[in-house]
């Protein structure tokens, strides 16, 4: 029931006990007002809606059962799949609230591929959702095992909603992520923040 609703109901049962022979109610549109904003505020999405279903994962549980999941002197040397760490090709996925690239190079940074979300036809808002990263990183990947990869070390730089979903895509289509890294760059002297958006 909505707040207008409650006060006429309300002025009718109170009408006689405490107005006597008073005719009318008086409502402020202000009121109302507020009510109306309130529930446009409700009715708008939450702000990421890329982890809304996403499963947590018990990380601590990992941690017990792997020894060795931190980078160590012996890290470069390390072999997997017969291919030592450093010579492993880098799948690099740039994320930002409107879009998301995904290149990968080889070990030494030369560009092999590289997709966005626009390339892939998601077009204006579309482009920085998660189901359109989850599918250039499914694109992406079936390319680079067309050519031979098949194990790849990945770095993740920036927040918005396709950073979980294209580290999945990766894996969907088939590619073995040994490693994954965040470059995100964090400033220790950051500029004064916008103000708060009215709405």
């Amino acid at each position: 029931m909505s707040l207008w609703n409650q006060l006429s109901v309300l002025s009718r049962v109170m009408r006689p006990l405490v107005f006597g022979n008073v005719k009318s109610f008086h409502q402020t549109a202000a009121l109302c007002k507020v009510e109306d904003r309130k529930a446009m505020l409700a009715s708008l999405p939450s702000k990421d809606e890329g982890t809304i279903g996403e499963r947590s994962i018990d990380i601590d549980s990992m941690i017990d059962k792997k020894t060795s999941i931190f980078p160590d002197a012996n890290t470069p040397t390390a072999l997997f799949n017969g291919v030592p760490f450093n010579e492993i090709p880098i799948c690099h996925i740039r994320v930002s609230p409107n879009n998301t690239i995904i290149s990968i190079t080889d070990a030494k940074g030369v560009p092999q591929f590289i997709r966005s979300c626009g390339i892939e036809g998601f077009k204006n808002t579309r482009k920085g959702t998660n189901i359109a990263a989850q599918a250039t990183a499914i694109s992406i990947s079936t390319r680079a095992i067309e050519r031979g990869y098949k194990t790849v070390r990945v770095t993740v730089r920036g927040l918005g909603p396709g950073r979980m979903s294209a580290i999945k895509g990766l894996e969907m289509a088939g590619l073995n992520i040994i490693s994954i890294t965040d470059t995100t760059p964090v400033s220790w002297n950051p500029p004064r923040p916008r103000k708060q958006r009215k709405l």
